[in-house]
């Protein structure tokens, strides 16, 4: 008997297995989790503390060790706002958008590989419809 998944099930089990590849590929690249999240967050901006904390639904301090360590390793640097000294932006060095580039390629490669045995216009369709399901969340990894 063929197994009938509901909406939200279907849903749940993509989500795990979309994190299961974000954590594998971004192990491949020498990257946590967190540390592709947030390369990914700042792929194309400067970004302050308060809303890289939003974006990644982290606390502020959690947050300052994740980008202490993503500095050390030469991925971002902090920038102080000149009118204001406690504003603090975060922004990838060249080390961290080559990481980020090589972490989105093979991400991207993967996912789409995990849609190749279905039918060209399912996928389309299937594109079109997680686009309108998506519509309204904040674009943090670019196609």
């Amino acid at each position: 008997m063929k197994e009938t998944l509901g909406a939200a099930s279907a849903l749940v089990r993509l989500t795990f297995l979309v994190q299961n590849l974000y954590v594998e590929v971004g192990r491949g690249c020498d990257l946590t989790q967190a540390q592709a999240q947030m390369l990914c967050s700042l792929s194309d901006r400067s970004v302050g503390m308060a809303e890289l904390s939003g974006m990644l639904g982290l606390e502020r301090s959690s947050l300052t060790g994740l980008v202490d360590r993503a500095q050390q390793r030469g991925l971002v640097v902090r920038e102080n706002n000149p009118h204001d000294r406690r504003a603090v932006k975060v922004t990838l060095t060249a080390e961290g958008t080559s990481a980020l580039n090589r972490f989105h390629d093979e991400l991207t490669r993967r996912l789409s590989d995990l849609l190749q045995d279905l039918p060209a216009t399912e996928r389309e369709r299937f594109t079109r419809t997680l686009g309108r399901v998506v519509a309204g969340v904040p674009a943090v990894f670019a196609d």
